[in-house]
């Protein structure tokens, strides 16, 4: 399936992708179009993390919280990484301390120069590591 989003990714737009590519679609295409589209014309494929869109933001909820409880993933490090990807795309009242150094390294993959699918390619690792690390400290707790 083709999921849709806007180009120029950094945190949430690259946490989907991964969530998407690894616990609701191993076959997901992904789509990088200009902000100034018309999303409501979209109409194949599924749209994420524009304006007005389920998978969006929806209070302190960012698209990836959003994708989570859709799909009903109820994976306890999925939950947490969905934290730290909340505090470094949006500003929780209650932010998770890794998420700075999550924007951080965001911030630092769109200084690259690389293409959206690129930083998608090198950054989904940093994302495999994210959540080992959320399943080895739900495990410690």
């Amino acid at each position: 399936m083709k999921w849709i989003t806007r180009e120029k990714i950094k945190v949430d737009r690259v946490a989907c992708p991964w969530l998407i590519r690894n616990f609701v679609d191993p076959e997901a295409q992904f789509v990088f179009l200009p902000n100034d589209t018309d999303w409501a014309k979209i109409d194949s494929g599924t749209v994420f993390d524009v304006p007005n869109c389920e998978l969006g933001h929806h209070g302190e909820d960012v698209s990836f919280n959003s994708i989570v409880k859709k799909y009903k993933l109820t994976d306890p490090a999925l939950v947490l990484l969905g934290e730290i990807v909340r505090a470094a795309d949006s500003h929780p009242r209650n932010p998770h301390i890794a998420g700075e150094g999550l924007r951080w390294i965001a911030s630092g993959f769109g200084a690259l120069g690389l293409s959206d699918h690129e930083i998608l390619e090198r950054e989904f690792i940093v994302y495999d590591a994210l959540y080992a690390e959320c399943k080895r400290q739900i495990k410690k707790a």
